[in-house]
């Protein structure tokens, strides 16, 4: 790897301190404009995109390179671990703590940064960087990787010193990553599949040979290759991640169920949440002590309130305070064509608890003490903690007398149709009903990761760590009616938005016509599951309006 600088003892150069192995090296030495380095876990990608940044920073002078996370405690145990072990501090004029900014010798810089939010990019607005390197790419967004690539760009034309003379500089991006999280489907087209990605825009314009893929897996690192302890650690993963880590399998979430997941789109930082404490809020739980418990608190939102507005429609920049005037208009323009004499509904999930090992009484007291003083409508629990396994009281009654006494409800069973649940859960994504908080980083995580069960299409294939997923679908499922949406209002069907809010005027009964009439007259749902919830809700509602009334009490 060629770049090298001056010192008082002799000519200080980056192979004196870094030794790329033979991936790395092919990563160096490619011309692509934008590059990807990875796939398995350990071969070296980070240190790898780190040398990268300084080698184009001493070879150009006066120019700036970027290296970015997703999050500051990403950065820290990583780039930023590695810049202070591995770089010698004769390479560099100055480091800024404060600005996490390399000052080179020859006045060039390195950023090191991070974007924990979706609208964190708009702090590079008008900035521009010769080289952006982004480490574990697959935590980013398809649209953060959009913007950035307006940002790589150098006003200078050629090299300055002497030894890459008539050679012209050209901008370059690069990223390193393993495959999975939520960032997996687009990185993956664009790079391995060299197709371009939903939401890409004008893909009439994607060049495949501008996306140079290096596929490196452990063997390729020295240091890990005879490390069987290691190995043995990767080879204990659930097999999804096992195949990803070790063998760097992009394939190991093809059939994405949830590909209209994006995290800028349906997220909210939870500062932005301003949820009214009279609407209608509840809980999901899904019951593990060997596999974790996984509890989600929602809310009803109207649609029309501003008090929930996903990150990206919001757009504001860090640095600058701006609003970027094109997403907010996009987002004003599809507010304005809800309807405005009725009440649409969003259903916003706003905190999230995930544990294993912990007893129902346990369970129960860490739900009431994270409740607070809110007032849950309803509790739903997974139907199979219901079960008396021996002759103990069951795990809903165990919940149940901790979280009563607590001013909480009795958990109820939720509806457990796997099926339409995804389906409802896919809609809500897709008609931009459902906003997560970005504090429920293990739903957010698990999202992007469940694929289609290869024998029963329409369902998730089971894996290990699905269970904020499960959670999260009892609580849209039997809670949405507290939202106005759910399969009691809408037909379960993946691709066709429900109705966000239910029909007007709600149930309507009358006398002296029989009550199965009725009912089968108000069902709107089609399938047979939906048929059932829809049935039942009426009839509830039937009874309650033909209960005989108390009469009145006399007075005295």
């Amino acid at each position: 790897m060629s770049g090298s600088k001056t010192h008082g003892k002799g000519p200080l150069r980056i192979s004196d301190y870094y030794r790329a192995f033979a991936r790395q090296k092919e990563f160096h030495e490619s011309i692509a404009k934008y590059r990807l380095f990875g796939g398995a876990a350990g071969p070296g990608k980070t240190k790898a995109l780190l040398w990268e940044a300084i080698r184009q920073a001493i070879e150009v002078a006066g120019c700036d390179t970027l290296l970015l996370r997703r999050t500051y405690p990403e950065l820290e145990s990583s780039l930023l671990a590695y810049f202070r072990r591995d770089v010698p501090r004769a390479f560099y004029k100055s480091y800024s703590e404060a600005k996490h900014v390399v000052t080179w010798t020859n006045g060039s810089t390195t950023r090191f940064g991070y974007c924990r939010n979706e609208h964190d990019v708009y702090q590079y607005q008008g900035a521009e960087f010769l080289f952006i390197g982004i480490d574990e790419l697959t935590h980013f967004t398809l649209k953060q990787w959009q913007f950035l690539t307006s940002r790589n760009r150098c006003p200078r034309r050629v090299y300055s010193d002497g030894q890459n003379a008539g050679k012209g500089i050209v901008p370059c991006m690069a990223g390193a990553t393993n495959p999975g999280n939520i960032g997996h489907a687009w990185v993956k087209a664009l790079w391995v599949d060299h197709v371009p990605p939903p939401g890409f825009e004008r893909p009439e314009l994607y060049n495949p040979r501008d996306y140079d893929f290096i596929r490196a897996r452990l063997d390729d690192n020295p240091i890990y290759a005879n490390d069987a302890e290691y190995r043995r650690t990767l080879e204990t993963l659930p097999e999804h991640l096992r195949r990803a880590f070790l063998e760097g399998d992009w394939n190991v979430f093809a059939g994405q169920y949830f590909d209209v997941f994006e995290y800028g789109r349906h997220t909210a930082r939870p500062e932005e949440l301003r949820l009214e404490p009279w609407w209608p809020r509840w809980i999901s739980i899904d019951w593990g002590f060997q596999h974790p418990s996984a509890v989600y608190w929602h809310c009803a939102v109207p649609g029309r309130s501003s008090s929930v507005i996903p990150s990206e429609a919001r757009n504001l920049s860090s640095s600058f305070g701006q609003r970027d005037p094109s997403v907010a208009s996009r987002f004003e323009r599809a507010e304005s064509t809800l309807p405005r004499d009725d009440n649409p509904c969003r259903i916003v999930t706003y905190r999230e608890f995930v544990q294993s090992g912990l007893s129902p009484r346990m369970l129960a007291q860490a739900i009431a003490e994270r409740s607070g003083r809110e007032r849950i409508n309803e509790v739903f629990l997974s139907p199979d903690a219901f079960a008396h396994r021996t002759s103990e009281a069951s795990i809903a009654e165990q919940l149940g007398d901790v979280l009563v006494p607590n001013g909480l409800p009795r958990p109820s069973p939720a509806d457990d149709d796997r099926i339409g649940g995804w389906q409802l859960m896919y809609q809500l994504l897709e008609s931009d009903s459902w906003v997560i908080a970005e504090n429920c980083a293990k739903l957010i995580e698990c999202l992007p990761q469940l694929v289609r069960d290869d024998r029963r299409v329409e369902d998730i294939r089971k894996v290990e760590g699905d269970d904020p997923a499960d959670a999260a679908r009892y609580g849209l499922v039997s809670g949405g009616r507290l939202a106005g949406v759910g399969p009691a209002f809408v037909p379960a069907r993946a691709g066709q938005a429900p109705p966000l809010y239910p029909p007007r005027g709600g149930p309507h009964f009358v006398t002296g016509m029989p009550l199965d009439e009725q009912i089968a007259r108000q069902v709107s749902a089609t399938d047979p599951t939906s048929r059932a919830i829809h049935y039942q809700r009426l009839e509830s509602e039937a009874r309650k309006q033909f209960r005989p009334k108390p009469l009145p009490r006399r007075r005295s």
